[in-house]
């Protein structure tokens, strides 16, 4: 029997980072290990490991996780930020790559990141250009493999209130009906599916960059199994 992937996780505590944890549970190939400042609420039958660090140290805790893989689903909100930017790219740029950089230098074969639909270094949208100024700063350290995933609205119980993402979730379904062509990748998606990408992702062994958005993430997310 082989032994199973080892899976190092930041962002454990977020909506991907709970629902990857819940999708590893009963599964004999895939061990999680995650990385976060507090202690992480784990689902009954879950066997993986938590190591609790101040981000400063998160670097150290990577390189113990002795992991092949590294799962980035860091992220923080406008709001949560203060609407501030450098409290913004504090979590999202600045602890994405600290991350990134950690796992090159632990010798981490691949990094799956999350990063959002319409994620472009030029965007005038504040949001978007941070994503893909991180996108593009991550291409240049060096992992072997980075498979970046870009998921539109994210549907899934939070642990928060976020009213105006909660109406989106309600109204995704319909919403979803009418985008067509190249509008299908701002499609909604379970944050389950994407979990289950992920664990698909990690299977892969080619060298490279990668890109997912919608109709890529649901074909990663069939190769689960």
């Amino acid at each position: 029997m082989s032994r199973p992937t080892r899976i190092a996780l930041v962002g454990a505590t977020g909506l991907i980072g709970s629902s990857l944890i819940s999708l590893a549970v009963g599964r004999g190939n895939l061990r999680i290990i995650g990385i976060a400042r507090r202690e992480v609420a784990l689902p009954p039958g879950a066997r993986m490991e938590v190591l609790v660090s101040e981000p400063d140290h998160w670097s150290d805790a990577i390189a113990a996780a002795n992991a092949q893989v590294l799962v980035c689903a860091l992220g923080t909100t406008w709001r949560k930020a203060g609407k501030d930017e450098a409290a913004f790219r504090a979590v999202d740029q600045d602890l994405v790559l600290a991350a990134a950089r950690a796992a090159k230098a632990a010798g981490i074969r691949q990094m799956i990141v999350i990063s959002s639909v319409g994620a472009d270094p030029t965007s005038k949208n504040f949001y978007l250009r941070v994503k893909g100024e991180v996108e593009q700063a991550l291409g240049k350290i060096g992992i072997p493999r980075l498979d970046i995933v870009r998921p539109g609205l994210l549907r899934g119980p939070r642990g928060e209130r976020r009213i105006a993402e909660r109406m989106g979730q309600i109204a995704a379904p319909l919403a979803d009906l009418l985008m067509h062509g190249g509008l299908r990748k701002y499609r909604s998606i379970k944050a389950e599916t994407v979990a289950r990408a992920i664990v698909g992702l990690s299977k892969e062994k080619a060298a490279g960059r990668f890109l997912y958005e919608h109709d890529a993430i649901l074909r990663a997310a069939r190769r689960a199994d």
